[in-house]
């Protein structure tokens, strides 16, 4: 799950396409900036939230 939804900058909902973008791009399978223009990801703004966001629900709550 990514947390925040939306795109800080512009508001767009960019959440939906977390799962597969960081099933794709984060393990190194794939270049980041193919897999967000097959997502349809194209605002710079939206694009920079997804590469640099760092999913904390696993750091901080590691026992599930």
């Amino acid at each position: 799950m990514m947390i925040p939804v939306r795109c800080f900058t512009c508001g767009n909902v960019i959440g939906e396409h977390w799962e597969e973008f960081k099933a794709r791009a984060k393990e190194g399978e794939e270049d980041p900036s193919k897999v967000l223009d097959e997502l349809g990801v194209d605002r710079h703004c939206c694009r920079r939230m997804m590469v640099s966001h760092t999913d904390l629900v696993d750091v901080v709550s590691p026992y599930q």
